[in-house]
């Protein structure tokens, strides 16, 4: 018994995969940082069509998401979370890849009980969180303001 675990170990250490930390976080690093590029970039041009600042931050926002769907569509994206990892699953882009992924992953059951149920397998679970953490956040601040520990 003792030797098939020996053997099972020497197994599973041949076949997992070798990863550099350096290697990924240097990769990660300059795919976040191009998503910044191309966001300050949108944010610039939006600003020198004239829009105001607000107005043309949630054109930058739409601009990164309509992309990361069309790459999506296009099957380009899951290379570059390859390559990059972290770095491109992290920023707004990753979201709407992982929402529009479990969209076109279940197309060939039917808009609604194909796209219209398993888009929300991803976009549920971070919409309940950030409301349950925001409503946590805003009882902490409540109670440290009741308190006295917070300023006015």
């Amino acid at each position: 018994m003792e030797i098939e675990k020996k053997e099972y170990g020497t197994y599973v250490k041949e076949i997992t995969p070798v990863h550099s930390t350096v290697k990924n976080m240097l990769r990660a690093f300059l795919a976040g940082g191009a998503v910044c590029t191309i966001g300050q970039a949108c944010l610039g041009l939006y600003g020198s069509m004239g829009m105001e600042k607000e107005t043309a931050a949630a054109w930058t926002t739409l601009t990164l998401i309509a992309a990361s769907v069309l790459l999506t569509g296009l099957g380009l994206y899951q290379r570059i979370v390859k390559f990059a990892g972290a770095g491109a699953l992290v920023p707004i882009t990753g979201f709407a890849n992982s929402v529009a992924a479990a969209a076109i992953e279940y197309r060939s059951e039917g808009h609604v009980f194909g796209i219209g149920c398993k888009i929300f397998t991803i976009a549920g679970p971070v919409i309940l969180y950030g409301i349950f953490a925001s409503w946590a956040l805003g009882l902490v601040y409540w109670v440290g303001e009741a308190l006295g520990l917070l300023p006015l």
